[in-house]
């Protein structure tokens, strides 16, 4: 989830907020495609195409209609609540381990980090790929300055659909191996997601971001923020923290790692202030 959020959020320089929505139906496709006797791993590809889908209808409309960023992310959200319900047919539904053989389980949680691991070295080395292609390229030109992408004659519309198609898949996909790890999908589950992917991406940047500058390493950067963060939460959870004060503390967190460059900046402003009035 947090490498998709990546790819809108720093590649593609769009705030997309689907994110909540898309988890959700990635997760719900994927439980009732298995509920209705589909092997597993197709039921991921579906889970990938339907946040896909949820990430073009953003797309069209930004693009075509010319609604802003946000509040084409907030309309798709919004739909995909009810889109969401209409597929599982009531707000959750569970899926067993015991009578389906699922690739992700909390029951066994060293063959599920062995899974993710793999699985992520195998998305990154796709997307490391693909981003170094010309279409990829493209995507990341539009991001960087779409003005000179247009003088290049580079559809930018277009870029920004693909971009956030591909960015919506990879977290539907991410929404399927979380209801197969969980064993349950639930309308609710993609609540406060797009925090938990922005701080996942901005804590591996700050940490990280200057150090590397290859793709794949800032994909990989990506992933450690997300480690990095489940770990704070976890510490502060056994701190004595309140489960239902988690999405103040993820919030706060995000808003000082996002406010760090600034902090470091401000500092060196001043040093070389000082610096100046003693000589």
């Amino acid at each position: 989830m947090a490498i998709g959020v990546y790819v809108t959020y720093r590649m593609l320089d769009y705030a997309d907020l689907t994110v909540d929505g898309s988890i959700a139906t990635g997760g719900a496709v994927c439980v009732m495609l298995i509920l209705g006797g589909v092997n597993p791993w197709f039921a991921l590809v579906a889970a990938f195409a339907a946040g896909a889908i949820a990430g073009l209808v953003t797309g069209l409309l930004h693009a075509v209609f010319g609604i802003p960023p946000i509040l084409s992310g907030i309309l798709s959200q919004l739909a995909l609540y009810s889109v969401n319900m209409r597929i599982l047919g009531k707000s959750n539904q569970a899926v067993s381990v015991d009578k389906y053989s699922l690739i992700l389980s909390s029951r066994e949680n060293m063959h599920a980090v062995l899974i993710c691991a793999v699985a992520i070295a195998v998305l990154i080395g796709i997307l490391y790929w693909f981003f170094g292609t010309e279409m990829g390229s493209a995507i990341r030109a539009t991001g960087s300055n779409p003005n000179m992408s247009r003088s290049q004659g580079i559809n930018t519309n277009r870029m920004k659909i693909l971009g956030l198609s591909i960015s919506n898949g990879l977290v539907g996909l991410s929404g399927g191996l979380l209801a197969q790890y969980s064993g349950a999908a639930d309308v609710k589950m993609g609540q406060g997601a797009i925090v938990i992917g922005l701080a996942a991406v901005i804590i591996g940047q700050v940490i990280f971001g200057k150090l590397f500058r290859n793709t794949a390493i800032k994909f990989l950067s990506v992933v450690f923020g997300a480690i990095l963060y489940y770990i704070v939460i976890s510490i502060v959870v056994r701190l004595g923290l309140s489960p239902t004060d988690l999405k103040m503390f993820s919030a706060i967190l995000v808003a000082l790692f996002l406010a760090l460059p600034s902090i470091k900046e401000s500092i060196k402003s001043a040093k070389m202030m000082r610096q100046g009035k003693n000589a």
